[in-house]
């Protein structure tokens, strides 16, 4: 029996196994199992390596994208130029090679949506998936500016410096905090949402709920908002094909 799961930590929610186990029912793939390796630390994934056989894959998600790298044998190119690894490969010889499956699931979820005066793009928070997103909208030639807690090189505004004409001016806004996950759907990122115009994409990763406070802020003022499902859904399917478990 084949082995894949989800490496993270509070998985519990996790969309991940749901999509896979529903992938396997309808596909009817009967030799291979995805489960949730919900671990406290990363010190403890060489352990989780070591004692599950048939091992054959794993996505990554939060706290862990960055942090697993060293663990790696191998680093797909894409992968060491973003940063960030959410999917693992098995090979046969049991080595482990890391790639980035969420920069393609983001760029072929907003591709469809961009205008020509999408120029410009706010990314809120600096964890794994935020490098992922960065490295598409440099693709998409989509400049960009990381919105975090704290001033840092990499950071071009703090939540207290951002203005509302810092929001007029950068037309596409990705939340990639967590804020806002369930069970704490009221929250959402401290921004200026009066500055958001029916010119706007409002991007959220989060899916559960399946519209988030930061996306409802958004479509009151008549913007283009879109969850993380498709995302997820692309990427899934880009792991799946990296695996070559067909």
């Amino acid at each position: 029996m084949n082995k894949l799961g989800l490496l993270g930590k509070n998985i519990s929610y996790s969309f991940s196994r749901t999509y896979f186990k529903s992938k396997f029912e309808k596909e009817q793939i009967t030799d291979t199992t995805y489960e949730n390796f919900d671990i406290e630390s990363i010190d403890l994934f060489p352990s989780i390596i070591k004692n599950t056989k048939n091992l054959k894959g794993m996505n990554v998600t939060i706290p862990y994208k960055e942090v697993v790298m060293p663990y790696l044998d191998k680093i797909n190119k894409k992968a060491a130029k973003i940063g960030a690894v959410n999917t693992i490969k098995v090979t046969k010889k049991g080595k482990l090679v890391g790639y980035n499956t969420d920069y393609y699931g983001f760029k072929k979820s907003i591709e469809p949506l961009l205008k020509s005066h999408h120029k410009k793009a706010l990314i809120l928070g600096t964890g794994g998936a935020s490098k992922a997103i960065a490295y598409s909208l440099k693709k998409l030639g989509i400049r960009f500016q990381y919105v975090s807690r704290k001033q840092s090189e990499s950071v071009g505004f703090t939540y207290q410096t951002l203005t509302t004409d810092d929001i007029k001016n950068n037309t596409v806004i990705i939340n990639c905090t967590p804020l806002g996950t369930f069970p704490n759907v009221e929250e959402c990122p401290n921004i200026p949402y009066n500055g958001i115009t029916n010119k706007h994409i409002l991007f959220d990763l989060i899916y559960n709920p399946e519209e988030s406070t930061f996306l409802k802020h958004g479509k009151e003022k008549g913007a283009t908002t879109i969850n993380g499902l498709k995302m997820l859904e692309l990427q899934a399917e880009k792991a799946w094909s990296i695996w070559g478990l067909e």
